[in-house]
């Protein structure tokens, strides 16, 4: 077995583990980003080529279009339920980047969203594609990973997770993210989609002296300079990069502690 193979297993079983603990009342977020498109090859892997549950796109009116057209291909050509998820009154209602903070905007058109599904479709847990080299945050998560009934996650107050057990006690009160990736890295990810063979939507590939490392809503997202047009090349270049995945990200520069106030307010 080698190391990729090693990365597959685990998180293979961290599926197969959450799909049968919760008795099939799941889903997948899905972004269309190479994290989560990795997680979705996955699932698929550890069900012989099925994805038996809902993928679930939140849809905040303001990805590239590039983005769209990736997830209307790949559902069709995989063959799985994709629910979309907006937060309809608030987009209504004019919330966007523009209209004030990241951290306003991140929380209704994300967050409140995706609250918003799970309500409605009655989810007990959703699988979700970070890792812990991500963002600092991150690296405090766990594989499987209790919300209460406002989605607010308790970061403080974690459950150890060793020799492959996982806590999926529930309250009536909770839900759970179940973080199948959490020990890839960026690296790994490439070499991945790579040795896979997986599709992955053209953003990430330099254009004009730039590509994205990172991709999400277009205000929130800007290129790094890059000249890497292949995967063979995105790999050295991740390889040798100094700088951080997210620099790109919009909301992680706005305060020093965004990204935890998102993710313990519910954020992907």
């Amino acid at each position: 077995m080698d190391y990729l193979d090693g990365l597959e297993n685990k998180s293979i079983y961290v599926i197969r583990e959450a799909y049968q603990k919760f008795n099939g009342r799941i889903a997948m977020l899905w972004s269309m980003g190479k994290d989560s498109t990795t997680l979705l090859w996955l699932v698929k892997k550890a069900f012989y080529g099925n994805i038996p549950f809902p993928v679930i796109h939140i849809d905040t009116g303001y990805k590239f279009p590039e983005m769209y057209e990736f997830r209307d291909k790949l559902s069709q050509e995989w063959g799985f339920e994709i629910i979309v998820g907006r937060n309809t009154q608030c987009i209504d209602g004019g919330m966007g980047p523009e209209s004030g903070m990241k951290l306003d905007c991140c929380t209704e058109l994300k967050t409140n969203a995706l609250k918003q599904v799970i309500d409605q479709h009655d989810f007990q847990a959703v699988l979700l594609g970070i890792r812990r080299d991500e963002h600092g945050i991150r690296a405090k998560e766990r594989y499987f990973s209790p919300r209460d009934t406002e989605f607010q996650w308790d970061y403080e107050n974690q459950t150890a997770e060793i020799w492959d057990q996982y806590n999926s006690f529930m309250r009536e009160d909770e839900h759970y993210r179940i973080h199948p990736i959490l020990h890839f890295t960026e690296l790994d990810i490439w070499r991945y989609i790579k040795r896979e063979e997986l599709p992955i939507i053209e953003l990430y590939k330099s254009h004009e002296g730039k590509r994205f490392r990172s991709i999400g809503c277009v205000p929130c997202c800007s290129p790094v300079d890059s000249t890497a047009c292949t995967l063979d090349e995105i790999i050295a270049e991740v390889a040798d990069s100094k700088q951080s995945e997210r620099a790109g990200r919009a909301q992680d520069k706005e305060n020093l502690y965004t990204m935890q106030k998102l993710r313990s307010l519910g954020y992907m």
